[in-house]
């Protein structure tokens, strides 16, 4: 009914986590402007904005598979699920299992994604293959 919410929640801040992050990288970059050398990694903020993709996306689709299916109205009260006190209790107990859930295992596949991207950053070259045409 409203699990997306959740999702939604995380999202934002998440989002103005990651402008702070970018804010702080580029003031960093322009402190070290004229030095050459630098490390090979990848920045907070473009794995924050991984995250921030992941999870508006999943928002997006629930939201419109809600609306397709009647729960989220264009009026008041938005969501179905709060006309009525026992529907709404069904309603917050979703966002408390299915929501978090969702938001959970997504935060996961991001901190997985985010791994895998510093394991294939670190790697030496000679391990690299080159492509053959």
């Amino acid at each position: 009914m409203a699990c997306f919410l959740v999702s939604a929640a995380e999202a934002v801040v998440v989002t103005a986590i990651e402008k702070n992050a970018e804010k702080k990288e580029a003031h960093i970059e322009d402190k070290h402007e004229g030095s050459a050398v630098k490390a090979a990694k990848i920045p907070l903020s473009r794995k924050l904005k991984w995250l921030t993709y992941l999870l508006w996306g999943g928002v997006v689709m629930l939201c419109f598979e809600h609306i397709w299916h009647g729960e989220v109205t264009p009026f008041f009260p938005f969501l179905t699920a709060m006309s009525d006190p026992e529907d709404t209790a069904e309603m917050l107990h979703e966002m408390a299992t299915v929501g978090t859930g969702m938001a959970v295992l997504l935060t996961g596949v991001w901190f997985g994604m985010c791994k895998v991207a510093d394991a294939i950053v670190k790697r030496p070259e000679k391990d690299v293959k080159e492509d053959t045409v």
